[in-house]
């Protein structure tokens, strides 16, 4: 019985020592949560519900891989399981960094006993992949409809055997924005044909209107889709009892007496035990477009999300409320960020600026991440180098660090830690005449980028910690050491900003200035997110 007491309480301890090593975990543990279920930058969140099971997908715009795959038994809890994009066409576009492209707002669906996820790329058209398992392998992507502009597509397979899908316009390449459309579509959803419909236009009244979801329940066809755009608007949803309509429409979620700002596009799922569930992001600058999670309920054959705590018939988001009923309890789990390298695949958390190259980098079966210090078309300008290794921010105020050893063979060669935005600060570690020396470098990018550097620091050994601390605000304070213990404060303060269309993101670089057969090389042995 000792034993058994003694191994109980051993369990509970690394149970509570890993979940508490997270900086964000939504799961109160007393059957509540507090909103955002992620405190990351999972933007445009889609969700279905397959059996017992959750699976999110995500806008992952130049970043790869991309489509991020979340995996959840809860609706609270989530694991990332994969992607579903490992390389994004047209390969010779997105190998080099196009920052703000490539997908945008997808939709994932399970449909004749398949996953399908539909995403758009506004430069080139909406796309299609599936997959037998959400994670993977899904099949190479598809261009289903070919055409600059079009954007967020949503598929309906019908109970007749008919297929649509609605989706949205971007402005900036087709010219006209704030539509919405529905076409039909082939049974097996390969082909999208060019008989748009408009739905609505959102000029009347909704200002903006984009991100549509489609679903039937009740013999009406819903377009759930967000409007007044993304920082202070709300949740609009549309309804009929023909699929092109004419569609009225119900402004059911806002901002209101709350702090959520901009209650936004997501996702309508319903648990095996009945329950109605609403996601949604929320804009929170440097952090990103994060995810929140509200009741919802049916009246009249409306939605209700939220709670309508001013009593005008319009939800407002909660904060903290009583965890969805799934019909049984689940641990807490919360998506990777610490990686100690130790398994020869690399964690599910890191994606590229661009489609990685073999030469980049790669994990090893020794213990530590291996980057190689490359050479790009635009070596001098770290903004558009595609081999940056990046994660999101996790929480509001976190920790990295990071242990690497540099082995610089070329002078000129450089590796550090970085923090990511359309401005951007980090430390890097150069190799100047073969001498090593750490600064603080800042730059901000506007149409031009231009950076300032603080006074180098001379570091006689090669092997360095890194540390950033991020605070309130996205205030973040560079730190070194040589021993991990006694920490030295680097530079400036550098707050924060969003990327394009992303938020912030922490990571890795190795550069080079000069093209050579033999690129120097760091070794990151660890990576790790604390409070």
């Amino acid at each position: 019985m000792k034993n058994i007491k003694i191994i109980l309480f051993l369990l509970y301890f690394f149970s509570f020592q890993k979940n508490t090593a997270q900086v964000w975990v939504s799961d109160n543990g007393d059957g509540t949560y507090t909103n955002p279920i992620l405190h990351a930058d999972y933007s445009d969140p889609d969700v279905v519900r397959v059996g017992d099971d959750y699976y999110m997908t995500a806008s992952s715009f130049n970043c790869i891989p991309g489509l991020p795959i979340l995996h959840s038994k809860d609706l609270v809890n989530w694991k990332i399981i994969g992607h579903a994009l490992v390389k994004q066409p047209p390969f010779e576009t997105y190998n080099k960094v196009q920052h703000g492209n490539g997908v945008w707002a997808p939709s994932i669906n399970y449909h004749n006993n398949e996953f399908y996820i539909y995403y758009p790329d506004p430069d080139f058209g909406i796309y299609m992949i599936k997959a037998k398992k959400a994670s993977g392998p899904w099949s190479e992507p598809l261009l289903v409809k070919a055409g600059t502009g079009l954007i967020d597509p949503s598929p309906l397979w019908d109970n007749d055997g008919k297929a649509y899908l609605v989706h949205a316009f971007a402005g900036s390449r087709a010219q006209i924005k704030s539509l919405l459309v529905v076409c039909t579509m082939s049974q097996d959803g390969t082909k999208v044909n060019n008989d748009e419909v408009m739905v609505i236009d959102g000029h009347d009244g909704e200002g903006t209107i984009e991100g549509p979801k489609f679903y039937k329940r009740n013999n009406y066809y819903y377009i759930f889709a967000p409007a007044g755009g993304v920082p202070t608007g709300w949740q609009t949803v549309l309804r009929s009892k023909n699929v092109f309509g004419p569609y009225e429409k119900k402004k059911v979620l806002e901002q209101g007496s709350t702090n959520i700002n901009g209650p936004h596009q997501g996702a309508w799922v319903t648990t095996q035990t009945g329950e109605d569930w609403f996601f949604h992001f929320q804009d929170k600058g440097a952090y990103g477009r994060i995810v929140h999670l509200q009741p919802m309920k049916w009246v009249n054959d409306w939605p209700v999300m939220g709670q309508d705590f001013d009593k005008n018939g319009i939800g407002e988001p909660v904060t903290t409320f009583k965890k969805p009923n799934v019909g049984k309890k689940y641990a807490i789990e919360t998506p990777a960020e610490s990686d100690e390298f130790n398994s020869p695949e690399l964690g599910l958390q890191w994606q590229w600026q661009a489609n990685k190259q073999i030469n980049w980098g790669m994990p090893t079966s020794l213990g530590y991440l291996n980057l190689y210090c490359q050479t790009s078309v635009n070596s001098k300008n770290i903004f558009n180098a595609p081999n940056l290794l990046l994660q999101k921010f996790p929480a509001e105020e976190f920790t990295a660090t990071a242990k690497l050893t540099f082995n610089s063979r070329i002078n000129g060669e450089s590796t550090g830690l970085i923090i990511m935005g359309l401005d951007y600060s980090y430390l890097c570690l150069k190799n100047n005449d073969g001498k090593l020396y750490l600064s603080q470098k800042t730059g901000t990018f506007n149409k031009t980028v231009s950076e300032s550097e603080s006074k180098p620091v001379l570091i006689t050994e090669n092997t360095i910690y890194l540390r950033v601390k991020i605070k309130k605000g996205a205030i973040c304070s560079f730190y070194y050491s040589t021993d991990d213990k006694d920490y030295q404060r680097l530079g400036n303060d550098f707050t924060a900003i969003e990327g394009k269309w992303i938020g912030a993101k922490v990571g890795l670089f190795a550069l080079g200035e000069k093209v050579t057969n033999d690129s120097g090389n760091v070794a990151v042995d660890w990576f790790r997110i604390t409070k």
